[in-house]
């Protein structure tokens, strides 16, 4: 194990190697595929492969859900209160912050995204478990004032069952967290099916779970090569009452139609295509650096990246000089490296849809600036960071979600214009803009047809408040206090026939 992961000079760190897990979690058991067949994990940044895992089929993820369901009918699961959850939550939050050096290491092994960045999703990524062990004691009920004299109405909120979630590798370990940790202080269990491109941040994480005494069947995890298959029986599966799922919105709708006929609770978090407008009354310094925030963090490869930048003519040239400079100072490389900002795009699907856009822009006579181009020379899936401007409504970068290391700016010459083009999409997840005016704060945020406004800020994410899109960028929140909402039904209890006199 050690040898397969010493690029990550793993011998130095301690513990390290017990969080490397090779087999899958089901029902309190580190199993292999009933098939035995298994899957690399590589890194994208050196192609070298750092592990191995179970290529798990629909038979192997059947039994996590048997295992998520005994588990929920358990009385060692049932029985337990809220506060008895929120301590099993705050003990899974301390090993995970014990163990951040590990994971982060981990995260950039399979991932690619620099150290820092993987350091700070962890601290990310474990807040959610700490606001939802919080959350589990303020699932509140209601007494609800009776229309009738001898009745009481009575309101309580009970966890759905179980809840299947489909995680991204963008980020593997937030992910899991923001959906987990609402799950299990609803009191669900869960069967989590992470990303084949970064298996190995899920096991650890639940590695650490295990150990913090959430029960055996409680939390569950396949990994597989081939998700269609184990995607469709969570949707057909009457054992499995909800589902959570970040991803693209293609694969969101096919999620979405197949769990129609069992009517399940459906959480979509799917692709945005983020617009980003500096006014004329901006701080173009701050927009600068929340333009760089927002677009390069994991090399573009976030649901709520800045997509299109739209700015004003009054500050377009001021702008884009000062963008232009601070793109060609990135430092580009292996994210384990601590001076890294840019790492490797993670696949080569994904290389070829960046590189791919890119060229549809040139094609279609935008003005490259910067970039444009692979960086073979310093490794297979790494691509410069890209400045396009001109950038004509036809072209890919500006349809669609890009996924990737590329800014696309459009001028424009009123607000109206802006708000118009920033809507101008069917996807809605995030928005940001720029301003120092007021009254234009308060009439932009609430014109963008998007799920979530950054005003004059680059980075939004945060436990406390409500993730998720309008359009079709997906239904439902994760995160705050409505990220509970998804795994707890309502249930009316009608007390009839009561005597007072």
């Amino acid at each position: 194990m050690l040898r397969r992961l010493s690029s990550l000079n793993v011998s130095r760190m301690r513990g390290f190697s017990a969080l490397v897990q090779t087999k899958a979690l089901v029902n309190g058991n580190w199993i292999d595929s009933c098939s035995r067949q298994t899957f690399e994990v590589k890194n994208p940044a050196t192609g070298q492969v750092i592990g191995n895992v179970p290529d798990m089929t629909v038979e192997d993820a059947q039994q996590a859900i048997d295992a998520a369901k005994q588990a929920y009918e358990s009385k060692e699961w049932r029985a337990l209160t809220a506060k008895d959850r929120s301590n099993m939550l705050k003990k899974w939050h301390s090993l995970i912050e014990k163990h951040a050096q590990e994971i982060a290491e981990i995260m950039t092994a399979e991932s690619g995204k620099p150290i820092n960045e993987s350091k700070g999703e962890v601290v990310y990524g474990n807040a959610f478990v700490e606001w939802f062990a919080e959350e589990a004691r303020r699932i509140y009920g209601e007494i609800v004032p009776s229309g009738q004299p001898n009745r009481e109405v009575i309101v309580m909120k009970q966890p759905i069952g179980v809840a299947a979630l489909i995680t991204p590798w963008n980020f593997p370990l937030a992910m899991i967290t923001r959906k987990a940790g609402a799950a299990l202080a609803a009191g669900c269990t869960v069967v989590v099916k992470p990303s084949e491109d970064t298996p190995l941040t899920a096991l650890a994480v639940a590695k650490l779970a295990e150990q913090a005494g959430i029960p055996k069947g409680v939390i569950n995890v396949v990994t597989t090569k081939n998700a269609a298959p184990i995607g469709e029986l969570f949707c057909k599966s009457p054992d499995v009452r909800g589902i959570s799922f970040t991803g693209s919105t293609q694969v969101g709708k096919l999620l979405f139609r197949n769990c129609a006929d069992g009517i399940k609770r459906v959480c979509l978090e799917l692709g945005g295509n983020a617009p980003f407008i500096v006014f004329d009354s901006a701080n173009v310094d701050k927009a600068v650096d929340g333009a760089m925030a927002s677009k390069f963090r994991n090399c573009g490869q976030t649901c709520v990246s800045a997509n299109r930048f739209f700015v004003q003519e009054g500050v377009y040239d001021k702008f884009v000089t000062q963008l232009k400079e601070r793109v060609e100072a990135l430092k580009i490389g292996d994210g384990k490296s601590g001076d890294v900002q840019i790492g490797p795009l993670i696949n080569k699907m994904q290389y070829n849809k960046v590189s791919g856009f890119v060229e549809d822009a040139r094609d279609k006579k935008a003005n490259i600036i910067v970039g444009g181009k692979g960086l073979q020379e310093v490794g297979e899936l790494f691509y410069a960071p890209t400045i396009v401007t001109d950038v004509p409504t036809s072209a890919h970068i500006y349809t669609e979600e890009v996924f990737g290391p590329v800014v696309s700016i459009i001028k424009f010459k009123d607000e109206a214009e802006a708000v118009e083009k920033a809507n101008d999409t069917k996807r809605g997840l995030a928005g940001y803009f720029y301003s120092e005016n007021l009254q234009q704060v308060f009439r932009v945020a609430k014109r963008l047809e998007v799920g979530m406004v950054g005003v004059n800020e680059g980075i939004i994410s945060a436990p406390e408040a409500p993730f998720g899109g309008v359009k079709e960028s997906g239904v439902g929140r994760e995160g705050s206090s409505h990220g509970i909402d998804d795994y707890v039904d309502i249930k009316y209890i009608c007390m009839g026939n009561l005597k007072y006199d």
